[in-house]
C-alpha cells in the first residue's frame, strides 16, 4: 500500500481538474506563461490523475481549506465542476477529503501547502511548492514534522462526512 496526503491551502493543484480547468489556472499566473509553457504544465498535470487508476489503489487523503471551495476561479462553470468531481472523487473507497472551516480559531500549518507521500517499498517523502520553486524533503526529521502537521491539520478539519456535506451544499446555494 501506498499514500498520498496533500494540503491544499491556495487551489485543489489538480487533483481531478481537467484540461479546463487547468488551462483556466495556469492562464491567470503571473507573470504570463507562454502557450506552450502552459500546454506543457496542463498535460504534466492531467498525467499526474493517473495515480487515481494505479493498481494497487493508493490511500489519497486531502485537507482543503474552505476559502478553496468557496472562490469560483475560471468562472461558474469551472467552479461548479471542480466541486462536482470532488465529491465524486470522494466516493472513492481509498480517498478522504477534509475541508479546514474559515471559522478555525486554531490552524496546524499557516507555513503553506505540502505533499505527503509513502512509495510501495515504505519510502516517506514531502514535497512543497511555493510561487513555482518545488523543494523535494526525504530527512527522515523533516518528513516526521510534517506527518505530525499533517495528522494535527485532520484533527481540526471538517470530518469526511462535514466536508461532503459543505461542496454538497455550496453546490445548492448557487
Amino acid at each position: 500500500m501506498w499514500a498520498v496526503c496533500l494540503c491544499a491551502g491556495r487551489g485543489v493543484t489538480g487533483v481531478r481538474d481537467g484540461a479546463l480547468v487547468s488551462r483556466a489556472v495556469f492562464a491567470m499566473w503571473q507573470p504570463l506563461l507562454d502557450e506552450a509553457l502552459m500546454e506543457q504544465r496542463v498535460a504534466a498535470r492531467l498525467a499526474r490523475q493517473e495515480v487515481f487508476s494505479r493498481r494497487p489503489v493508493p490511500h489519497l487523503s486531502f485537507v482543503i481549506e474552505e476559502a478553496v471551495l468557496l472562490r469560483p476561479l475560471g468562472g461558474e462553470a469551472l467552479w461548479r465542476g471542480q466541486l462536482e468531481q470532488l465529491l465524486l472523487i470522494a466516493e472513492k473507497r481509498n480517498v478522504v477529503i477534509q475541508a479546514m472551516p474559515l471559522s478555525r480559531q486554531e490552524h496546524a500549518d499557516l507555513a503553506g501547502p505540502f505533499t505527503l507521500m509513502e512509495t510501495h517499498d515504505g519510502r516517506r517523502i514531502a514535497y512543497m511548492e511555493v510561487q513555482g520553486d518545488s523543494r523535494v524533503h526525504t530527512e527522515r526529521q523533516r518528513v516526521r514534522e510534517l506527518e505530525r502537521t499533517y495528522g494535527s491539520l485532520r484533527a481540526q478539519a471538517h470530518t469526511p462526512e462535514e466536508s461532503r456535506a459543505l461542496i454538497e451544499k455550496l453546490l445548492g446555494e448557487r
